[in-house]
């Protein structure tokens, strides 16, 4: 695609005609504009405004985004509000903007479930994408929403580069589909090299319209790969999307057991019912001699899932065929779905369809972010 002929000046002159928060200054003058990225003719743009503001402050937004998409070479724009909490209180939630509520682009998706681990490093990401394309090859109409917006990797576990496509409908963002799959996540929409350096607020906000102005149609289940750890991610998304269950991933060692509970006990927190815990790295088995190293110990994840009373959703090798197929853009379930490598997670996507059979319809969304 060519570059694009406009650049961040250009973007704020095409909001000379769009009021800022106060009704009066003009947005691109009103300090309120708190970030911009482009990206292949694709604008990002942020608009900082306080929580009693947010509610009136939707018209604004909209009228960025017809502005912007109207610039001369745009091919589409995103305008997310971004809310400082001016105190805190002892019963709030986690930090952020609206909440994903009627009307929203996930109103037609049945149910939603996380793909989380207490710490980075686990393969995460790489079971996330696994257990989508299982899922879709099992017949169900499957989305992956990538919720990692600091570390964004399915973008390029899918071997994708090209952005969604922006239309002028009220869920502006279409997903981009392959592997039966569809994909929506941060990286389309920044530069693969650039840092998200947000404040909480940003990030909560930009994960709510990922939500929200996403056109994700009907689906039986939207897939969530999470940031690693327990933090305002985790809380939103358990409050505001009304999540059907969680997936832990987790490799056998200690360490990352102990944080793979702690993750266990903040779903359990906040009433999110525990679809099993995955084993990742489980053991290596060598190319050359078929020899079997369990590197990082064996049966970790099996035993902790008896000991807390969750099922147990397999184990996958750590190999280098998964490494390969993942770098490549092309899952191995997707790449080479009858090989041993990409049998545990079509394994692991049959014993989350049962489990979401048996779990009642998704709650709709009832707890605002403050």
């Amino acid at each position: 695609m060519d570059t694009p002929v406009f650049n961040n000046d250009d973007v704020l002159a095409a909001l000379k005609n769009v009021m800022g928060p106060d009704g009066e200054t003009p947005l691109a003058q009103s300090g309120a504009v708190s970030g911009v990225n482009i990206r292949e003719g694709r604008i990002f743009l942020s608009i900082s405004v306080s929580p009693e503001q947010a509610a009136h402050c939707e018209p604004m937004r909209l009228a960025a985004e017809q502005a912007l998409k109207a610039l001369p070479g745009a091919t589409g724009a995103v305008v997310v509000l971004t809310a400082e909490r001016a105190a805190a209180k002892p019963s709030a939630g986690p930090q952020g903007a609206q909440s994903a509520a009627q009307g929203s682009g996930i109103d037609a998706v049945k149910k939603i479930i996380a793909v989380a681990s207490g710490k980075g490093g686990v393969g995460k990401s790489t079971t996330a994408a696994n257990l989508a394309i299982g899922l879709a090859r099992l017949g169900l109409k499957t989305g992956l929403l990538d919720a990692d917006l600091f570390g964004p990797s399915q973008p390029r576990l899918f071997g994708l580069s090209a952005g969604p496509n922006l239309g002028d409908g009220e869920h502006s963002l279409e997903p981009v589909e392959k592997f039966g799959v569809k994909l929506m996540s941060i990286g389309f929409l920044v530069p693969e090299d650039a840092a998200v350096v947000w404040r909480g607020p940003m990030v909560m906000s930009a994960l709510t319209q990922l939500l929200r102005d996403v056109a994700w149609g009907e689906l039986d289940v939207l897939v969530v790969d999470m940031p690693p750890g327990t933090g305002d991610t985790q809380l939103t998304m358990a409050q505001n999307a009304g999540l059907a269950g969680a997936v832990i991933v987790s490799t056998p060692q200690d360490l990352a057991l102990i944080d793979a509970r702690r993750g266990i006990a903040m779903f359990n927190q906040v009433h999110v019912p525990i679809l099993g815990l995955f084993e990742n790295m489980s053991y290596f088995l060598c190319p050359h001699c078929g020899g079997r190293s369990e590197i990082f110990a064996h049966g970790g994840a099996r035993a902790e899932a008896e000991k807390l009373g969750v099922p147990f959703l397999g184990e996958a090798p750590l190999d280098p065929i998964i490494r390969e197929t993942s770098d490549a853009g092309l899952p191995v379930l997707a790449h080479e779905p009858d090989s041993p490598q990409a049998r545990p997670y079509l394994a692991m996507a049959e014993l989350v369809r049962d489990a979401l059979r048996q779990e009642a319809p998704r709650r709709r969304p009832k707890l605002a972010v403050e």
